[in-house]
């Protein structure tokens, strides 16, 4: 979402990161094109305005002017200062067991959505989350959350008899006690926009289960209308957090900056892609990193000890070591990847590669790879010398793609087994090397 404002802030720093001394000019300069590239993040005009204020006013003290690298220091002040619009100090839920959560949102937010992947995320953490179904305006909600409490085994309750959404809230936050749940999450209905039939209803539900969290979902792809929308709900039911979703889009990414600033109340969390396991707590400091194109290595370590098993990735480790790696190795590898999210985002998060954007099809191409493979035969991947022009029409057909893609894949791999094999004998030479000089008392400390 943010690879534009990324571009262009790395643009205007550019030139202040690597200068050893700055002038009120050049300041001057670089702070109106960081002005420029907010505004056309759809960064409301008044919290724009704030900032710069507030950065000009640091980045003329003399702090900065007698630092030794003040062109660092600059870069520093505008990260320090993206942490406090984007909200600084706990974004953590209440520590109240049980714990009620009011979801509430717009229609096409992804509310239902992302109470199910809140379900998930804590139970991870060692609760027993339970899901409560209150949007009896849209019959397939309950379907949907229904589904997907059983995908991620969470306690469950819906009626599609009744229209008493205070009720039924009433009798699942009963049914969850008497389950043992310790977190009860209540999805509620939305509208095209805010009205008063929505309003009452989610009040009435509200006095009736009186939530310890009232979440309100935001599509961050509405810009400064998502402000609004948080606004309105803010007025009427005192929200406690936001979860902004959809920030893998292609939007601007104006609402992140802006809405915390506007309405007072905390991001909590943020939806990264459809899959449940797209969505994550929301670190400010960790997304003004990935904003200003410095990465966020945390993030990343995070999702690799979440999802890669590491007794898989030290055999895997050990078969590259030893060159002794094959097309089955390859697809296991690449499944685990996936398993960390999309690779543009993970590219977010490497330090330098925020604002490098993939090639449209890149995803396609790696599910295009991952059915070549599993097009073959388990012989076949572990043995690609096995795959004469016979077989690689049976593996074209298998996988829908065309034979030229199946000998493309072939010679990629070969190419990276030829690598490997280099860095093996290299590796073997240096370590003979070692051993000789060692013999000879020729490397200290040896």
């Amino acid at each position: 979402m943010f690879a534009s404002l990324t571009e262009k802030l790395s643009s205007a720093l550019r030139l202040l990161r690597g200068g050893g001394s700055l002038s009120e000019a050049n300041m001057t300069d670089a702070l109106k094109e960081v002005r420029a590239a907010l505004l056309a993040a759809d960064v409301h005009f008044k919290v724009v305005r704030d900032f710069i204020d507030r950065v000009q006013a640091q980045c003329t003290g003399q702090t900065v002017l007698q630092s030794v690298t003040p062109g660092q220091q600059i870069v520093k002040i505008i990260h320090d200062e993206l942490v406090k619009l984007l909200g600084e100090g706990t974004t953590e839920l209440a520590q109240k067991r049980p714990l009620k959560v009011l979801m509430v949102g717009l229609h096409g937010s992804g509310k239902t959505t992302s109470t199910a992947k809140l379900g998930r995320l804590l139970k991870k953490k060692g609760a027993r989350p339970f899901v409560v179904a209150c949007d009896v305006n849209r019959p397939a909600a309950i379907d949907q959350l229904e589904i997907l409490a059983k995908q991620e085994e969470l306690g469950f309750h819906g009626d599609r008899v009744s229209k008493d959404v205070p009720a039924i809230g009433a009798k699942g936050r009963e049914l969850a006690l008497q389950q043992d749940a310790d977190v009860i999450l209540f999805d509620t209905a939305g509208r095209l926009q805010i009205d008063q039939d929505l309003i009452a209803e989610v009040k009435q539900l509200h006095a009736r289960v009186q939530p310890d969290e009232v979440l309100l979902v935001v599509d961050g792809a509405l810009g400064q209308e998502a402000v609004n929308v948080a606004k309105a709900f803010h007025d009427a039911l005192s929200l406690t957090g936001l979860i902004l979703t959809k920030l893998d889009g292609d939007a601007r990414g104006g609402a992140a900056l802006s809405i915390k600033a506007v309405t007072g109340v905390p991001i909590k969390f943020i939806g990264t892609g459809e899959k449940t396991a797209g969505f994550e707590p929301f670190y400010p400091d960790r997304l003004a990193s990935r904003i200003l194109g410095m990465g966020d290595v945390v993030s990343l370590v995070e999702k690799a000890q979440e999802n890669i098993d590491q007794q898989e990735a030290e055999r895997m480790a050990e078969k590259m070591r030893k060159a002794d790696f094959n097309l089955e190795d390859f697809l296991a590898q690449m499944q685990q990847v996936k398993k960390m999210g999309s690779m543009q985002s993970l590219m977010g998060m490497m330090p330098g590669m925020s604002g490098v954007q993939l090639p449209d099809d890149s995803e396609r191409q790696m599910k295009r790879t991952e059915a070549i493979i599993q097009s073959m035969t388990i012989q076949e991947r572990r043995k690609p010398v096995l795959l004469n022009g016979s077989r690689r029409m049976r593996i074209a057909a298998g996988a829908g793609v065309k034979v030229l893609e199946v000998n493309q894949l072939i010679k990629q791999f070969e190419q990276m087994q030829k690598l490997m094999k280099m860095m093996k004998g290299g590796n073997q030479k240096m370590m003979r090397q070692m051993e000789a000089m060692k013999g000879k008392g020729g490397m200290p400390g040896f």
